[in-house]
């Protein structure tokens, strides 16, 4: 049976791609009604989106200015969908 693997969709920025690491890794989510970024509070997906970060950089990006990225995006981002009405 022929396997293909599915290819990462080409990032054109570092917070994109900072984005696409925490989304990965399980530390953020998207609301489902107004699309806003969430911070799930996980503090293992936070510790996995550093390792991704730091062991895989985008091309020409050191490991540090990797993981500063994704430590900025995550602290840019709530925990609630602004949009959302309180429970």
């Amino acid at each position: 049976m022929l396997m293909t693997s599915q290819r990462r969709p080409v990032i054109r920025t570092m917070h994109g791609w900072a984005i696409d690491v925490l989304q990965d890794a399980g530390a953020i989510r998207e609301c489902e009604g107004h699309g806003w970024m969430q911070d799930r509070a996980d503090p293992h997906a936070w510790e996995r989106a550093f390792d991704i970060a730091r062991k895989e950089p985008p091309t020409g990006v050191s490991p540090d200015a990797a993981a500063a990225e994704v430590r900025d995006v995550l602290n840019s981002i709530g925990d609630t969908c602004p949009e959302c009405p309180p429970d």
